[in-house]
């Protein structure tokens, strides 16, 4: 009976611990901070939320043969940690496209010479894996755009009426209105 209370406790602990460093790491001092990014415009407010990871030294973009962190052609949740996501208090227009008011999950598949950027219903959790593709609301084919400078960590934010992602020496624009 004593060795079973040990060995249970020793379990909890364990559990204890392991719990802690994932608290930590995603919340408290996470590798890639969080970030976000307002537009207004009128009497609408767009909001970006995600977390911003860093280049240090690896391959952003590029082929998986050639260990690039973000291949051609596979999900990509635009960022870290959690889910990307687009909030807006009344409807918008991204690239042409019409959204309703709400809040909306965001990732793309990267390619060389463009992005497929899709806006999905479900915008909470962690974003390790592809969400369902029933609840894709929009798909929105957007072109890359190469930077003379690499930027250091992912970064999107409002220039204006557009939206911008920046990473590596990859840039992804969109109008927004």
């Amino acid at each position: 009976m004593k060795k079973i209370k040990i060995i249970l406790l020793s379990l909890l602990a364990l559990v204890i611990v392991i719990g802690g460093y994932f608290i930590y790491s995603l919340y408290i001092n996470p590798k890639s901070p969080y970030g976000n990014s307002v537009y207004n415009a009128q009497n609408n407010t767009v909001e970006i939320e995600y977390y911003r990871p860093y280049k240090k030294n690896r391959l952003i973009f590029g082929e998986k043969a050639n260990g690039a962190l973000v291949p051609y052609g596979e999900y990509w949740r635009l960022g870290a940690n959690f889910i990307t996501t687009l909030s807006t208090k009344e409807s918008i227009s991204l690239a042409g496209r019409q959204i309703n008011a709400g809040t909306y999950g965001m990732y793309t598949y990267p390619y060389a010479e463009n992005w497929v950027l899709v806006i999905h219903e479900n915008a909470s959790g962690l974003s390790a894996s592809e969400p369902d593709p029933a609840g894709i609301i929009m798909k929105i084919n957007v072109p890359v755009q190469s930077l003379d400078d690499s930027v250091e960590q992912f970064t999107i934010d409002f220039v204006d009426n557009l939206l911008r992602m920046r990473w590596d020496t990859s840039q992804v624009v969109l109008s927004i209105d």
